[in-house]
């Protein structure tokens, strides 16, 4: 079998995590990265055996022999590398946000449909086994009539005014661009609701941080001596909240954050509907809370054989073995590849269309807060 050839644009967190869950496919093969600088994309590609490194991402895409590029850059370049893909012909996945703008999600939607190309934007806790199993019990009308979605984001990796990360100076949004749309694409494609309105307030708990004098990379350096940094203003959100509609009768509430002690990674989302509830736990992704009014809850262990049909392809290991965050990616990467190879496959993973869903609910926080107000969410 020929194997797909694929470039990483971003040597951080992320380009590392694709990278391994590319190669757990079997029929793609990475065989190039693009860093900020050529010295720190071949340290990267040393580290991950990958053939061609280079600080200019063009080179890359110069090569015929590419069939998709995976954009895992900081949130400014993903437009500009993710236009600059689509006008080469390549396949693209992009990291969420999508683009800075809706404009430029927009031109980046209209270039892949002209180029008829694969694409999509990685919203991948989609595609953890009990959140499909959530999303087909919906589906099915198990929970009845949904009456409200609510629950959290929570992190503590920027708890101290010492942790930097260079989405700190990703304006105009960190926290509910990075995590909250996370939890907004779930609670929609669990659901098949949309967000309606809603009413938003953004804290930024630090407005000065540490920044380090040297390249930290994701979830990093926290240890730095004092000497070791430059103290900078910040604009971008450490917390956000919000309460909205979901659909014509659905209500909700959410906080986001990434300054709260102990919580690692923790989406938790809640769904109530008039029949019964289910709550799920990232943190805990193998377990899935069932309520009931008048029977007893239940907490089901994901077991693919009494997964719901339609979620059962997201577990490839049987009951008791644990699927977690990396999965994932193997199998939003594996629906992608699919459609490369065959282009009339069904589309199973989330799009570029879904990619600027996400921009038009960040853009109505945004707003929300910055007026103090409740706000339209278009589209």
């Amino acid at each position: 079998m020929e194997k797909l050839k694929v470039a990483i644009f971003g040597i951080g967190f992320m380009g590392r995590v694709h990278t391994e869950a590319l190669r757990r496919l079997g029929n793609v093969e990475v065989i190039g990265v693009a860093g900020r600088t050529t010295e720190a994309a071949r340290k990267f590609a040393d580290n991950l055996g990958i053939e061609r490194a280079t600080g200019n991402y063009e080179d890359l895409l110069a090569d015929a022999d590419i069939n998709a590029v995976h954009i895992c850059s900081p949130n400014d370049l993903h437009f500009p590398m993710a236009k600059a893909a689509l006008q080469a012909g390549k396949h693209v996945l992009c990291e969420k946000p999508l683009a800075s703008t809706i404009a430029e999600a927009s031109t980046m939607i209209a270039l892949a449909n002209e180029k008829e190309l694969a694409n999509c934007t990685l919203y991948n806790v989609r595609a953890y086994p009990q959140v499909q199993n959530m999303r087909r019990m919906c589906e099915a009308g198990e929970f009845g009539e949904i009456r409200a979605v609510q629950g959290t984001y929570s992190q503590d990796w920027l708890l101290y005014d010492t942790d930097w990360n260079w989405r700190i100076e990703s304006e105009p949004s960190r926290t509910f661009a990075d995590i909250g749309t996370h939890w907004c694409d779930l609670a929609e494609h669990i659901t098949a609701l949309r967000f309606t309105s809603l009413c938003a307030d953004l804290k930024t708990f630090y407005t000065k941080r540490k920044k380090p004098k040297h390249s930290v990379e994701t979830f990093t350096g926290k240890t730095l001596r004092p000497s070791e940094y430059d103290e900078v203003t910040v604009k971008t959100e450490d917390f956000g909240a919000m309460i909205f509609g979901l659909g014509e009768t659905a209500k909700g509430s959410l906080t986001v954050s990434q300054v709260s002690a102990g919580r690692k990674n923790r989406l938790f989302i809640e769904i109530f509907g008039s029949k019964a509830s289910a709550a799920w736990n990232m943190e805990r992704p193998d377990e899935l809370w069932i309520g009931h009014r008048n029977t007893p809850n239940e907490i089901v262990i994901k077991d693919p054989t009494l997964l719901r049909e339609g979620a059962q392809s997201y577990a490839d290991l049987p009951g008791g073995h644990s699927e977690g965050y990396d999965d994932t990616f193997k199998q939003v990467f594996r629906r992608f590849y699919r459609t490369v190879v065959d282009r009339g496959a069904p589309i199973e993973y989330p799009t570029f269309e879904d990619g600027i869903r996400q921009l038009r609910v960040l853009d109505a926080v945004l707003e929300s807060s910055r007026n103090r107000a409740w706000v339209h969410v278009q589209g």
